[in-house]
């Protein structure tokens, strides 16, 4: 079936539109293969995912489970379902068929991916975060990672019910809440800094204002008043980026209550540091020196230290 595939792909790709049932059969008719419906149907929706969805990945993006997907090459497709990677038996037909799925979804989301821009960061519609490499940087195959938004906020009871988060725990992280404290939420990739904090921040007086600053939005509070600002990378030209640094200094002309960045990475730190509004963050620990901000009596000081690598 994958020769046949190709080759309807590539007459309706030499016509354009979707491959719509009507036009699949066309095309095989073209190519003199007669097919039942089930089957023509089957081809369709194939062809649909790869022109218009995520090819074979299409199937993982639906499930309500997954979190992350990861492609290292056409043979080895990944997935998170919030207890860790597990190997798929997903395969794409060959490299050109992953490298095309990497540029059709980066294209997608007005970004560029080829051999001179050979990785990509963006946001495609849905709120799916996609990051892209392609060969020779990534010297298996291209590689995709996709990082699927939670459907909805987890609360705070019920992390605790799950086990994400002690109850001794709960009670201290729902009195920062209460009293409008700074503070920062550390931890490595995929161990739940966003689900944590878009718990706390559904757990906020709905009278007051968040204004979330992001590289890519992924924090879902549950509550009534949120304003996102999400950055942006600069074009082909360099020109038109928006960083963290610049929407932390427009978030603090936007009469925040709570002041909520995403990310804490490099120069905003400095733009945080002393303002009187509650400043909540998740932050990856420093990898070099294995630091954590926990034991970090202020963020002020949690901050100092991150910045200059010491450990608290």
């Amino acid at each position: 079936m994958t020769s046949l595939s190709n080759a309807v792909r590539d007459r309706l790709a030499d016509t354009g539109g979707e491959p719509t049932t009507g036009r699949v059969a066309a095309a095989l008719r073209a190519e003199d293969r007669l097919l039942g419906d089930r089957e023509i149907l089957t081809l369709a929706d194939e062809l649909h995912a790869d022109f218009v969805g995520a090819g074979p990945l299409e199937p993982l993006l639906r499930s309500q489970d997954v979190t992350d997907v990861l492609v290292n090459g056409p043979d080895e497709i990944w997935v998170d379902t919030g207890t860790g990677l597990v190997r798929t038996a997903l395969r794409f037909p060959d490299e050109q068929s992953v490298r095309r799925l990497a540029q059709r979804l980066t294209a997608a989301a007005g970004r560029r991916l080829d051999d001179a821009s050979p990785y990509a960061d963006a946001r495609l519609p849905g709120g799916v975060r996609l990051h892209a490499v392609l060969p020779p940087v990534a010297a298996t195959g291209t590689c995709i990672s996709l990082r699927l938004p939670r459907r909805r906020a987890f609360t705070l009871d019920e992390l605790t019910a799950a086990r994400t988060v002690p109850p001794k725990g709960a009670e201290l992280l729902a009195a920062l809440i209460e009293s409008r404290t700074a503070f920062l939420i550390t931890g490595g990739t995929g161990s739940g800094k966003t689900t944590v904090l878009s718990a706390l921040l559904s757990m906020v007086d709905p009278a007051e204002r968040l204004v979330l600053v992001e590289d890519s939005a992924e924090l879902r509070p549950s509550h009534p008043h949120v304003v996102r600002l999400e950055a942006r990378p600069p074009n082909m030209e360099g020109a038109g980026g928006v960083t963290l640094n610049d929407l932390v200094r427009q978030a603090l002309r936007m009469r925040p209550d709570r002041l909520v960045v995403g990310e804490v990475r490099g120069s905003e730190v400095a733009v945080l540091i002393g303002q009187k509004v509650p400043i909540l963050s998740p932050c990856r620990p420093c990898r070099r020196t294995q630091e954590s901000t926990a034991a970090c009596p202020t963020p002020q000081m949690a901050l100092s230290k991150r910045s200059s690598g010491r450990k608290p």
